[in-house]
C-alpha cells in the first residue's frame, strides 16, 4: 500500500475560486494555494491558512490564475499584509503581470497592477521563477511547459497561448486608464492600492440522445472573455492521480493542449479530476473538450451568487458526454447546486453529486492514490 495522498480543498470562496492542494507521502505534506477568491470569501480564506499546522507555512506554489477580480482580490489583500504576518511563505508565486505583457505584448487590469505592486514589494519582485521570470505561457510549436515541484507533483502548463495573452494586452491597457495609470507603472499602482481600503489590513496597507446532444451543443457558446482567456490552466499529476485545473481558461486553448499529452494509440487523456473551468459557465464546456478526457470526478466551485452558475446546461453536458460515469463535486449546498441532487433530474441519468455536510461550506476531494 501506498503512503501517498493527493488532496484538493475547494474553499469556500463564494462566486470565486480558491483551491488549496495537499499532496505527499507519509507524514509530509506539501501545498499548492490556486487563487484567494472574491474580497467577500477573504476572512474565510485567510483562517484555513492561519490554520495550518506550525512549521508547514511553506508553499511550494501559488498560483494566480488570471487578474478576475473572483480570483485574485483576496490574494491582493493577503499580500497587503508586512512578509512577516504573511499565512503561508510560498517558495513561487506564478502570474503573468504587465512586465510580461510589456516585454512580448502578452497581458493586463488595475488589480493586476495592483498584485505587481505588492509582489515587487513583499516578494522582491521574484515570482514565476520555475519560468526564469518571464510569462507563464504555452508557446506554439514547443512543448508544453513541465515543472516538478519537490516530492515530485508534476506541473504540465496547458494555458495560456501567446494569442490569448496578447488579445488581453488592449484590455488591460484601456482597463488601467479609466484609473488615471499607465499600465506597468507600479509606483502609480502602489499609490492607488493605499488609498483602495477594501484591500488594506487592519492597521492600513503599509503598516500590513442525438436530438439531446444536438440541442444541448447549441447552447454551449464558446466564452470571448480577454481575462478569463489568460488563464494559467494545468495538469497537476502526482504517485498515478492527476487534476486538470482549469480556472476560467478557454477550451479551445484547453483541447489544443490536450490533445498534444494524449499518449500514442489512445483517444483520451485518463486523469481523476477536472476541475471545471469558469465555476460550470456553459462557455467553457464542449463536447470536444470532453471527448477528450477520460475522467470521473467534476468539480464545481461557486455558490451561484453573482452569475448563476453552475449553468444547467454545462452540468448536462458533463452527465451526458462524460466517457464514464461522473461523479459531480460542489462547495457549497444552495438552490444554484441542490438541482443535482434532485431525483426528477437524476431520473434517467447516471451519476453521483456530492456537496458539504450539511451547516459546512467548502469539501475535501481526496484522489485515492493506494498502489
Amino acid at each position: 500500500m501506498s503512503d501517498a495522498f493527493f488532496r484538493i480543498h475547494m474553499l469556500p470562496a463564494r462566486h470565486g475560486d480558491a483551491l488549496l492542494v495537499e499532496y505527499g507521502r507519509g507524514a509530509t505534506t506539501r501545498r499548492i494555494l490556486i487563487d484567494g477568491g472574491p474580497i467577500a470569501a477573504y476572512p474565510r480564506i485567510v483562517d484555513r491558512l492561519n490554520a495550518l499546522p506550525d512549521g508547514e507555512r511553506g508553499l511550494e506554489l501559488v498560483v494566480v490564475s488570471h487578474v478576475d477580480t473572483d480570483h485574485i482580490e483576496g490574494l491582493i489583500r493577503l499580500f497587503a499584509e508586512k512578509r512577516s504576518r504573511w499565512p503561508i511563505e510560498p517558495a513561487d508565486i506564478w502570474f503573468n503581470g504587465w512586465r510580461h505583457m510589456e516585454e512580448s505584448r502578452d497581458l493586463g487590469g488595475r488589480e493586476g497592477d495592483f498584485l505587481s505592486a505588492l509582489l515587487r514589494r513583499r516578494a522582491f519582485d521574484e515570482w514565476n521563477r520555475a519560468f526564469d521570470r518571464n510569462a507563464v505561457v504555452v508557446t506554439p510549436g514547443e512543448p508544453l511547459p513541465e515543472v516538478v515541484l519537490e516530492e515530485g507533483m508534476k506541473i504540465t502548463l496547458l494555458s495560456p497561448d501567446a494569442n490569448r495573452l496578447k488579445s488581453m494586452a488592449g484590455k488591460w491597457e484601456k482597463d488601467v486608464q479609466k484609473f488615471g495609470l499607465d499600465p506597468g507603472d507600479l509606483d502609480a499602482a502602489w499609490d492607488q492600492l493605499a488609498n483602495a481600503t477594501r484591500y488594506h489590513p487592519e492597521e492600513g496597507l503599509l503598516g500590513g440522445p442525438d436530438d439531446f446532444s444536438a440541442a444541448l451543443q447549441k447552447q454551449l457558446k464558446p466564452d470571448s472573455s480577454k481575462a478569463n482567456g489568460s488563464s494559467i490552466a494545468f495538469l497537476a499529476a502526482f504517485e498515478g492521480r492527476s487534476c486538470l485545473f482549469l480556472a476560467d481558461a478557454h477550451t479551445r486553448v484547453l483541447c489544443d493542449s490536450i490533445k498534444r499529452l494524449i499518449p500514442p494509440g489512445e483517444k483520451r487523456l485518463k486523469v481523476d479530476a477536472f476541475k471545471m473551468s469558469h465555476h460550470g459557465s456553459r462557455a467553457n464546456i464542449s463536447k470536444e473538450l470532453l471527448g477528450l478526457v477520460d475522467a470521473e470526478h467534476f468539480l464545481v466551485s461557486t455558490n451561484g451568487d453573482i452569475h448563476d452558475h453552475p449553468d444547467l446546461a454545462a452540468m448536462e453536458a458533463v452527465i451526458q458526454w462524460s466517457v464514464r460515469k461522473p461523479t459531480l463535486w460542489f462547495n457549497y449546498r444552495n438552490e444554484h447546486t441542490i438541482p443535482w441532487e434532485n431525483a426528477a433530474l437524476a431520473a434517467g441519468r447516471d451519476y453521483d453529486a456530492r456537496y458539504p455536510a450539511e451547516g459546512e461550506e467548502g469539501i475535501l476531494v481526496e484522489l485515492d492514490c493506494a498502489g
